[in-house]
């Protein structure tokens, strides 16, 4: 299956668990206010998230004048990819990463961090920049916001039953039905399944920009060996990172061994390393 194809699919699940517990709570007007404000909450993330993001990690511009070498590359890519040139910042860190982010190809940002440039080589970083264009270059900055909505609002509305049922206002008229039954359900397993389907969108996402940028680089090798270095360095020094943006970095900062891959916004390294070497092959 596609990984366009199975985004699709888990936004369409994702729109399915909401219609589930907007019928589950019994009327459509608290589901209609959780609509609203969770659109409203992600549209402003969406629309200031690079500026947000950029002031968060520290990150300051970097000029042509700087990082000529940088910058060449970049152009290069972003001409490849048929897309404009994007701002380029440096995030003051050891740790070895990166990020892109901008609501569009026209508003975007690419960073790195000084420590993923002290220690790949040009062609691995190369393939890291790549990687990062094509999030800007497949929109996943929009997808991630819609996916972020979905499970934002089955999240709030679950909160709402779960609040209304300590005052006794969920429905009674539908306990022969099993309908107390299903409103535990919902208040309970709804939001672990939102949670869940993000995450899974986060993860198809990153094959694909794993896919499109060893593409557009020409060198699936090269960056399947930067992840390896990234992976292993990263460890060690890890990077601070805020659990709302983790799913920004080409890899999660914050996943440790000790995490399940099943609650990683990334899929395992070890994955994308071997999907990125067939491709080679």
């Amino acid at each position: 299956m596609s990984n366009a194809l199975k985004t699709t699919l888990l936004l369409g699940l994702l729109t399915g668990l909401l219609m589930w517990v907007g019928r589950a709570i019994g009327g459509p007007n608290g589901l209609v206010v959780a609509l609203l404000v969770a659109v409203a909450m992600n549209f402003g993330s969406y629309w200031f998230s690079d500026r947000l993001v950029l002031r968060m990690y520290g990150a300051r511009e970097l000029g042509p004048e700087e990082a000529p070498e940088l910058h060449a590359m970049v152009r290069e890519l972003a001409a490849a990819g048929q897309m404009p040139m994007p701002r380029l910042y440096l995030v003051p860190s050891d740790s070895p990463n990166a990020f892109a982010t901008g609501r569009s190809p026209e508003h975007a940002a690419v960073a790195v961090t000084d420590g993923i440039l002290r220690i790949l080589s040009r062609d691995e970083l190369r393939g890291v920049l790549a990687h990062e264009l094509s999030h800007v270059r497949n929109r996943d900055t929009l997808i991630s916001a819609i996916a972020a909505t979905l499970a934002g609002v089955v999240m709030m509305v679950a909160d709402m039953a779960r609040f209304a049922a300590l005052f006794g206002g969920m429905r009674r008229d539908d306990d022969r039905d099993g309908g107390v039954l299903e409103g535990l359900a919902m208040m309970i397993l709804a939001p672990i399944a939102a949670m869940l389907i993000q995450m899974a969108v986060s993860r198809s996402r990153e094959y694909q920009a794993d896919a499109t940028g060893a593409r557009v680089s020409g060198r699936p090798d090269a960056l399947a060996a930067a992840l390896e270095k990234i992976a292993v360095v990263s460890d060690r020094v890890p990077l601070p990172a805020n659990p709302a943006t983790a799913h920004l970095f080409i890899v999660n900062p914050l996943s440790g061994r000790f995490l399940a891959n099943l609650f990683s916004t990334h899929p395992p390294v070890e994955e994308r390393i071997r999907r990125l070497r067939a491709m080679a092959r």
